[in-house]
C-alpha cells in the first residue's frame, strides 16, 4: 500500500515537472522573443534617427535644403516603418510557432493550411501587393523623392509623397494625383543628376546662318554672365547648327547643360534674351514657327 502511494507520487512529481519544464520553456521563449524585438527595434529607430539628424545638418549648409532634407527624411522614416514592420511580425510568427512546438502541436501542419490561406489571400489582393512591393523598390531603389520633378506616364508633375502603396503627385496646374506604385511602369526623374535646355529658333529660309549664330551665342554667353543664372549652368551654351531646312524656313539649335531643376527658368530667360538679340540684330523669326522648348538629359529607369 505504502509502496503505491510512492509509486502514485513520483509519477505525479514527474508529469508536474514536465509540465513545469514545458512551461519554463515558454516564458523563456517569450521573454528572448521579447527582449531581441526590443534591441532590434532601438537599432533601428538610433539608425533611423542618425540619418535625419544628418540630413538636417547637411541641409542646412545647402541651399536646396528643404526638399533634399525632406527627402532623406521620408525615406528613412519609410524604412524604419518597413523594417519595424518586417521585425515585429517575424518575431509573432517565429515565437508562436516555437511555442506551439513545445505544447506538441504539429506546426507543419499548420504552416501547409496557412499557406494555402496565404495564397488565396495573396490572389485576391495582388493588386495590393503590387503595389507595395513596387513601392519597395521604389523607396529602397530611391527612383524619386518628395520634390522630384517626374513623368509617371500617368501623371507628371512635381512629388509630394511617396507611400509604400501610393505616389502623390501635383501637375503644373495644381491638381494632385495619387498614382498606384503598381500602375508605374517607367519613371522619367527631371531632377536627377542634370538636365539639358534645348531651343530650337525658327528663322526665314534667306537669313543668313552665321549672324543669326553669332546673335544666338551673343545671348547665351551674356546668360552665362550674368551672376543670378551662372550657378545654375553647366558647362558652356553650343549652338548645334541647321536642325531642319526647308524651302520656307531653317531650325537654329541652341543647347545648354543645367541643373536637374533649373531648366525651365533658365529655358524663359534664354527666349527672352534671344529675341532682344535677334531684334536687335534685324533677324525675325519664321511667321509659321516660334521658340519652344524640349527637355533632355532626363533619368529615366
Amino acid at each position: 500500500m505504502l509502496s503505491n502511494f510512492w509509486s502514485d507520487l513520483d509519477l505525479w512529481w514527474a508529469n508536474a515537472w514536465m509540465h513545469w519544464q514545458t512551461l519554463i520553456r515558454i516564458l523563456l521563449i517569450l521573454v528572448g522573443a521579447v527582449l531581441l524585438r526590443v534591441v532590434l527595434l532601438v537599432a533601428v529607430r538610433r539608425t533611423v534617427r542618425q540619418v535625419i539628424a544628418g540630413a538636417q545638418a547637411k541641409a542646412e549648409k545647402s541651399p536646396q535644403s528643404p526638399l533634399l532634407s525632406a527627402r532623406v527624411v521620408q525615406r528613412a522614416n519609410t524604412l524604419g516603418s518597413v523594417l519595424s514592420n518586417l521585425i515585429t511580425w517575424t518575431m509573432v510568427i517565429g515565437t508562436l510557432g516555437a511555442i506551439l512546438s513545445e505544447l506538441g502541436v504539429a506546426v507543419g501542419a499548420i504552416v501547409a493550411g496557412a499557406g494555402i490561406v496565404g495564397a488565396a489571400v495573396g490572389f485576391g489582393a495582388q493588386s495590393l501587393v503590387r503595389d507595395l512591393i513596387s513601392g519597395l523598390f521604389i523607396v529602397f531603389e530611391d527612383q524619386f523623392g518628395v520634390g522630384d520633378s517626374v513623368d509617371l506616364g500617368q501623371a507628371t508633375g512635381v512629388v509630394e509623397a511617396v507611400g509604400l502603396r501610393v505616389t502623390q503627385v501635383r501637375d503644373t496646374q495644381g491638381v494632385l494625383w495619387y498614382v498606384r506604385n503598381g500602375e508605374v511602369l517607367r519613371v522619367g526623374n527631371h531632377s536627377q543628376g542634370w538636365s539639358r535646355v534645348v531651343l530650337d529658333v525658327a528663322l526665314p529660309y534667306e537669313t543668313k546662318v552665321d549672324k543669326a549664330k553669332a546673335a544666338i551665342m551673343k545671348a547665351a554667353e551674356g546668360l552665362v554672365k550674368d551672376s543670378s543664372f551662372g550657378k545654375q549652368l553647366i558647362g558652356r551654351p553650343e549652338v548645334w547648327g541647321i536642325e531642319v531646312l526647308s524651302g520656307e524656313q531653317i531650325v537654329l539649335r541652341l543647347v545648354q547643360q543645367v541643373g536637374p531643376v533649373d531648366s525651365d527658368a533658365v529655358a524663359r530667360e534664354l527666349r527672352a534674351r534671344i529675341k532682344d538679340e535677334l531684334d536687335a540684330a534685324k533677324i525675325r523669326l519664321a511667321d509659321k514657327r516660334s521658340l519652344y522648348i524640349e527637355a533632355a538629359g532626363k533619368a529615366v529607369r
